[in-house]
């Protein structure tokens, strides 16, 4: 252990370097796929083909996608830039299944509803549909975190730091150790990234605590019936 605290600085930094690789394609990703996720639920050609897409571009090995995206976009390998767009690629992958899913789960008669009241599309969209898709949303997002906190370590293989380099750098070393403190950290890191999506989750849609308590309060009270349903 007395590797890890006379490189406590360099980890920190590679901590750091790696949050910054994960967050700009988990946000980007979530905001990209909420028009097109409502999109695709209102059209069933549109969400087939666009999942089918989706399937497709996550089944593409990670650093092959990190090799073609300089390619395309014609910017040196280098750079942090293709790690991002690739990173931002597999989260769309995801997201906009889970968009899509979320807004197909609003019921049809709450925004007829809506409707009826006088809202308009932007409103119905904004105050009715939105928050009722917030926790299949929400569900999606922190899988979406956890994927990309996992997928960012590729970017060592083409020069990129993150905390592979603690992956490579220990292989190549024969150093276990380093290699361990790397996945550590990977699973930490995405432990807290999940815990503050479902902390954020809880503090922009309590609305969603009164379902949760009633469930459980429902399931409570069926616990003692049940002995006296089967005799």
């Amino acid at each position: 252990m007395d590797w890890v605290w006379t490189h406590a600085g360099a980890i920190w930094a590679l901590v750091l370097e790696h949050i910054g690789l994960c967050v700009p394609p988990i946000v980007l990703g979530f905001v990209i796929s909420i028009p097109i996720g409502w999109w695709a639920s209102r059209n069933a050609a549109v969400r087939s083909v666009l999942l089918t897409v989706g399937n497709i571009l996550y089944t593409i090995p990670g650093l092959a996608l990190v090799v073609l995206i300089p390619v395309i976009l014609g910017v040196p390998l280098l750079n942090p830039v293709n790690i991002v767009v690739a990173l931002t690629i597999y989260a769309l992958a995801i997201m906009v299944r889970s968009a899509a899913d979320a807004f197909a789960s609003v019921p049809e008669g709450v925004q007829q509803s809506a409707t009826a009241q006088g809202f308009s599309g932007a409103q119905r969209f904004l105050t009715v549909e939105l928050p009722l898709a917030g926790p299949v949303l929400l569900a999606g997002i922190r899988v979406v975190s956890v994927s990309t906190i996992s997928l960012a370590t590729v970017g060592s293989l083409v020069g990129i730091s993150s905390l592979g380099d603690l992956f490579t750098d220990g292989f190549q070393r024969n150093f276990l150790l380093e290699a361990v403190v790397g996945f550590v950290l990977v699973l930490v890191l995405a432990a807290v990234f999940d815990v503050l999506l479902s902390t954020a989750g809880r503090l922009l849609m309590p609305w969603t605590r009164g379902a949760r308590l009633s469930s459980r309060a429902a399931r409570t009270v069926a616990m003692p019936l049940a002995p006296a349903v089967r005799r």
